[in-house]
């Protein structure tokens, strides 16, 4: 399945500098929005809130909503408060991740949840999801709350589908594909699209940005899940292995399991069950993925998504928004490396 993803006509590395360039102002407006409408006359929320959005993420799924407008020539503001709307509810989940998985390390940051507890965040998590459907319904088109309301309840299925196939080494592609398709790339493709509506574009055009989004989060987070075992907790943001300790059965895993020996699926059988999580244990995991090639077929894979998604643009002018959207594309893959 692998794929020869576009390439940068220039030496230097992808980043996602050319979408940050491209849609910086109109990204003062959806600041201005999120700093508005996180604050409460009950201070902890604005503080929690705040924590988490000033915490050094790049926005990828709002700014993903401005370019793609761009690249549509939309003249208006509406998007503004959507892509607003497309944070508070990607903040959410993090802060209900964040308890669910227990973790302590978000961005490099210790997380909402140890610094105010899981009560607190979770509470926040659902005040910042009903602050995204009021933008959604002040925006006032049925098509994007249908959109929008629809992610969030994917993204939700997606989690729990994930939570139900925690430590379960059985676990097959199909299945992972369908995890990641909800929890990760729902939100991707409805960000995308919800710009070809505002801007009153064609379904063709909705749908070839739907599908944009929709293969560059799944190659997105096939890359997270790689570096979850080829990367340091600086590069990540997260403590590293932290998939491998909470038992999440990820393509890498389902990979080097499928190709190993029987003392190799037996290691992976304890390891996913929490019977080996030791630094040794995530050492010699380690090893195994790369003896398999499993981390470097992960990320033949997310190229493969990754080209898909830029071949999705093919129908829309060349320009700087194109060019912007593409190399998200190729920043998302780079990641690896």
């Amino acid at each position: 399945m692998s794929a020869t993803i576009h390439r940068l006509p220039t030496d230097r590395p992808p980043s996602l500098d050319p979408m940050m360039a491209l849609v910086a102002h109109d990204m003062n407006s959806v600041n201005a929005v999120i700093l508005d409408r996180m604050q409460s006359d009950i201070p902890l929320i604005p503080e929690l809130a705040g924590h988490l959005i000033a915490g050094g993420g790049k926005r990828m799924r709002p700014m993903l909503t401005l370019a793609c407008a761009r690249l549509l020539d939309y003249p208006g503001t509406r998007h503004h408060k959507l892509a607003a709307s497309v944070e508070f509810i990607h903040t959410a989940t993090l802060l209900h991740d964040d308890v669910v998985d227990q973790s302590d390390l978000r961005r490099g940051r210790r997380t909402a949840n140890i610094i105010w507890g899981n009560p607190a965040s979770v509470l926040v998590g659902d005040f910042l999801f009903s602050r995204s459907f009021e933008l959604m319904v002040e925006d006032g088109s049925l098509k994007v709350l249908k959109i929008l309301s629809n992610a969030s309840a994917v993204i939700a299925e997606g989690e729990v589908n994930q939570l139900t196939a925690q430590r379960r080494i059985e676990t097959g592609e199909d299945r992972y594909l369908a995890i990641i398709g909800a929890k990760t790339a729902a939100l991707f493709a409805a960000a995308c699209r919800i710009s070809a509506v505002v801007a009153e574009r064609s379904e063709a055009e909705e749908l070839a940005l739907d599908a944009y989004g929709r293969n560059l989060g799944i190659a997105f987070q096939l890359i997270d899940d790689a570096i979850d075992y080829a990367s340091d907790a600086e590069t990540m943001g997260k403590g590293v292995g932290d998939d491998f300790r909470d038992g999440k059965v990820t393509l890498p895993v389902i990979l080097a399991h499928a190709r190993g020996s029987d003392a190799d699926k037996t290691f992976w059988r304890d390891a996913m069950e929490g019977r080996r999580v030791s630094d040794e244990d995530l050492a010699y995991a380690t090893g195994l993925l790369r003896a398999t090639r499993a981390i470097d077929d992960t990320v033949d894979r997310a190229r493969f998504y990754g080209q898909r998604a830029i071949d999705a643009l093919g129908g829309f002018p060349a320009g700087q928004a194109k060019a912007a959207l593409t190399e998200a594309v190729e920043f998302a893959i780079s990641r690896a490396y």
